[in-house]
């Protein structure tokens, strides 16, 4: 058994990998797209009368919608995957996000169809928010489930690093649009364009995983009888609560690091430095390459080490390196490439935050326990993040860094939580039976 446990990923393991990776990716940027075309959609969705701020407030409101909805979403789908099977919700949430995706695409304007366009376009991030509320979960419980258990995390580190791809995909399309229609253009039209790429190649990766096979732990607990007897959330709030509270500090470390450092980082070096867009927009499109590349790192070194030991290492890594970036870019400009593609090197910690929560909760109840206490996290981390940061700025322009330093701190405190784990373990292990 230890031999299966430890064996190489197989020919099937990597097509697994490779499959939800790429439908993570896709779905991560026709989510985080909205956010590039923010301004636009303002102006296209919403009187054109009404004062500019009330009119980005709505917008950013409706963005908002995606974020809080994705608790009911992910307890809805997580609670049918682990009676019915993961397979099968891990394909419907590919679906559920590329078809609001593509109808956001050739959604009729305010011009056209007056308030009901909003209220559209509301729905249709609803059920964005509700699809990748399931996705993110679902993804990393049936690649965990796949691979052998001493590879579960390069599997969920290999998924993240996907993900992350997606913000990259999404920036990448946003730049290129921006660089090369007229502003008019992308009104007329143009705008719509992230949108079909993102709903047709969401449509493709959705057949692609016609091909992915059941995981193996789920059709033993089929076999066995063994899948939960009562409402799979009413287990886990009962009998797993500090699984939860252990997978929402490590998902607030997830969220929120991504948000500070990755996607508010730019906004902050253009206003706070009077760094230029452009340079701005390279720096961060190596911190996002590196960022995937420390996903990969992290989830080898997890399989090997453990996750006592990295969280305990990689948060204080994480500390110092965006400390420094924060600290040392006003000082040294011409470092930029260079301390945001370390710091982002260091947010790759965020590719373990995966490995501890699959292992948090038992295979019955798996899939609800790691959705609920992800997207519940996310919602208020993810959501008050950027309001957090933004409140302390007027007290300091390095509220991201002190913020960010808190980050660090909740995953080195989890990190020592877990070697009193292990200890635990190993003297309970280490002391004879009473039947002996």
């Amino acid at each position: 058994m230890s031999q299966i446990h430890a064996r190489p990923l197989s020919s099937q393991d990597y097509k697994t990998l490779s499959l939800a990776s790429l439908g993570g990716a896709l779905e991560f940027y026709d989510f985080i797209i909205f956010v590039f075309f923010t301004t636009v959609l303002g102006e296209l969705f919403f009187p054109p009368d009404i004062p500019e701020w009330i009119r980005q407030l709505q917008t950013f409101g409706i963005f908002a919608a995606g974020y809080l909805v994705r608790p009911l979403g992910g307890i809805v789908m997580a609670h049918f995957g682990d009676l019915l099977g993961r397979k099968k919700m891990f394909t419907l949430s590919i679906l559920l996000m590329a078809l609001p995706t593509l109808a956001i695409g050739v959604l009729p304007t305010y011009e056209t169809l007056g308030i009901l366009a909003p209220i559209l376009l509301l729905l249709m991030r609803v059920l964005q928010g509700a699809a990748i509320g399931g996705e993110v979960p679902g993804a990393w419980v049936f690649v965990a489930e796949h691979v052998p258990y001493r590879r579960i995390g390069i599997a969920c580190g290999t998924l993240t690093a996907g993900l992350t791809i997606g913000i990259l995909l999404g920036s990448i399309v946003a730049t290129v649009i921006n660089t090369s229609m007229t502003r008019e253009a992308i009104h007329n039209g143009g705008w719509r364009i992230p949108f079909f790429i993102g709903g047709i190649f969401g449509l493709f990766a959705m057949y692609l995983r016609r091909w992915l096979q059941e995981t193996p732990v789920f059709l033993e607990m089929q076999k066995r009888k063994a899948l939960a007897e009562e409402l799979p959330l009413k287990s886990v709030i009962v009998n797993h609560k500090r699984a939860v509270i252990v997978s929402m500090l490590l998902t607030w470390m997830l969220s929120a690091g991504i948000v500070v450092l990755i996607l508010m980082a730019p906004v902050w070096l253009q206003t706070q430095l009077h760094i230029s867009p452009a340079l701005t927009l390279k720096a961060n499109s190596i911190a996002i390459v590196m960022l995937s590349l420390g996903c990969l790192g992290y989830g080898m070194a997890i399989d090997r080490f453990g996750a006592s030991k990295v969280f305990i290492c990689g948060s204080l890594f994480f500390a110092v390196c965006s400390w420094m970036f924060y600290h040392m870019v006003a000082v040294y400009p011409e470092y930029l490439f260079v301390l945001y593609g370390i710091t982002g090197l260091s947010v790759g910690i965020v590719g373990a935050v995966p490995y501890v929560m699959v292992r948090a909760f038992p295979a019955e109840v798996r899939f609800t326990g790691l959705s609920f206490s992800y997207n519940l996290s996310y919602a208020i981390f993810g959501g008050l993040t950027p309001i957090v940061v933004m409140l302390f700025m007027g007290a300091s322009p390095l509220a991201p860094a002190w913020y960010v330093l808190a980050l660090g701190g909740v995953g080195l405190m989890v990190g020592i939580w877990l070697r009193k784990d292990i200890n635990h373990e190993n003297t309970v292990r280490s002391q004879p039976s009473v039947q002996s």
